[in-house]
């Protein structure tokens, strides 16, 4: 992209180029509260939806209410958590000595404006989640029909709610380019909503009393694979949205390391790349041993097979998620603008106030844009396929191994000395 151009009037003599500060901390930590609740929320109530009440349907039915129940619980906390964390961002927000007026925060709920009943929207429809969810912390009722109503219509309340964060306030002056904002932004949301909540939830159900342990290895085995068919669809979600917002905010590698939200989103990569490679050896290396150990019908103590290591993988998963949330509230403005900004105030013969400083217009969509969005797509997506048909492949390739006369019967020494990573099972993590 072209340099920008510099108005003649503010090139004859240099002045200091403008700091870019991060931003108080505390603003960004109860952004993180409520970035937690909202997320954890959807993606724990997805989890039971897609991964773990159907892998308890078919492994262990009598397991599936203290399944359910586990998850609704945690689910009902995260939304009630979410109510205040929104209320106090507001106040936060409102206050003008970066205090908390709590009065106008509540005034601002359906005050009429289009901001106002959103912010009162993410509000009433995470409560209504949260009561929809309820009732299935009764084993009872979790083992009833309504279960899959209750969930289907929590989550949908949770995800209306989290996309509420992003709707634009104002009628966008173009149509076309304002929906596909949106877009980007529900995928980006939902996407790591789903995965953040999936690992939060998975967590749960391996402290021990979720599940029987004559069944626990198949409930698992099913589960993780489950969960991981979600997981590389969050993954695809994240990427593309992703990489349309790196296009749309960051002109050049160069700007990662000369502007503050470069070096902001820099550190977000690197946490998401983290991230990435744990689900990568998880997906081809533990999953297909866990299938193994399935096959083969190993009973080894529970302790040894899976709660050995399984939880300590998702545990740092998790830690890590959440330092991929914490560091997101602090990517204020762009890199493009912060870089233009820099230039025209080193150009300037006076200091020119933040506000005053001028902005890029929007970049602006062109066919090449759309060629290479497609291709990415399309790799994106034949890349996610492919590595879940070779997981899955790899699997009945090591089932197979174990099948072999050699392998059919292992004596107590055998099982004892196997590789402590071919007892650990544990989910793609985004």
């Amino acid at each position: 992209m072209p340099s920008p151009v510099i108005p003649p009037a503010l090139t004859s003599l240099a002045a200091a180029a403008p700091s870019t500060p991060l931003g108080p901390f505390v603003d960004s930590l109860v952004s993180w509260t409520t970035w937690v609740t909202l997320m954890g929320l959807v993606g724990l109530i997805a989890l039971a939806v897609l991964a773990t009440g159907p892998a308890a349907a078919r492994t262990a039915p009598a397991a599936l209410p203290a399944v359910t129940t586990r998850i609704a619980r945690a689910a009902v906390v995260a939304g009630v958590l979410a109510a205040p964390a929104v209320l106090t961002e507001l106040a936060h927000s409102a206050s003008k000595s970066h205090g908390y007026d709590w009065s106008a925060a509540w005034a601002s709920l359906f005050d009429g404006t289009n901001a106002g009943r959103l912010d009162g929207l993410e509000i009433t429809l995470v409560l209504v989640a949260a009561a929809l969810v309820a009732p299935l912390t009764v084993r009872s009722v979790a083992a009833g029909r309504a279960r899959g109503w209750l969930l289907g219509a929590g989550l949908a309340a949770a995800s209306a709610a989290l996309g509420a964060t992003k709707f634009p306030t104002k009628v966008p002056a173009d149509w076309g380019r304002g929906s596909f904002d949106v877009l980007v932004w529900m995928l980006h949301l939902l996407g790591g909503g789903v995965w953040f909540g999936g690992l939060a939830g998975l967590l749960l159900l391996a402290v021990p009393g979720a599940v029987p342990t004559t069944e626990r290895r198949a409930f698992w085995s099913v589960a993780v694979r489950r969960f991981s068919v979600a997981a590389m669809a969050c993954v695809a979600a994240i990427t593309l949205s992703g990489l349309f917002l790196y296009w749309a905010h960051v002109d050049g590698l160069t700007q990662l390391v000369t502007t503050m939200y470069g070096r902001v989103l820099g550190v977000k990569i690197l946490i998401f790349g983290g991230l990435l490679l744990l689900g990568t050896f998880n997906q081809f290396w533990l999953h297909p041993r866990l299938e193994a150990l399935r096959d083969e019908g190993d009973q080894r103590p529970l302790v040894t097979v899976l709660l050995r290591k399984f939880p300590l993988v998702v545990a740092v998963e998790v830690v890590l998620a959440l330092a991929l949330l914490l560091v997101a509230p602090f990517l204020h403005g762009s890199a493009r603008n912060q870089a233009y900004q820099a230039q025209v105030s080193e150009q300037s013969a006076t200091p020119i106030p933040a506000k005053k400083l001028p902005k890029l217009a929007a970049k602006q969509v062109s066919t090449s844009t759309w060629v290479w969005g497609t291709l990415e797509t399309v790799g994106v997506i034949a890349l996610m396929g492919g590595s879940y048909q070779l997981s899955g492949r790899l699997a009945r390739r090591r089932s197979a191994a174990t099948a072999t006369p050699d392998a059919a019967a292992p004596d107590a020494t055998t099982l004892e000395s196997a590789t402590p990573e071919a007892t650990a099972p544990a989910p793609l993590p985004n």
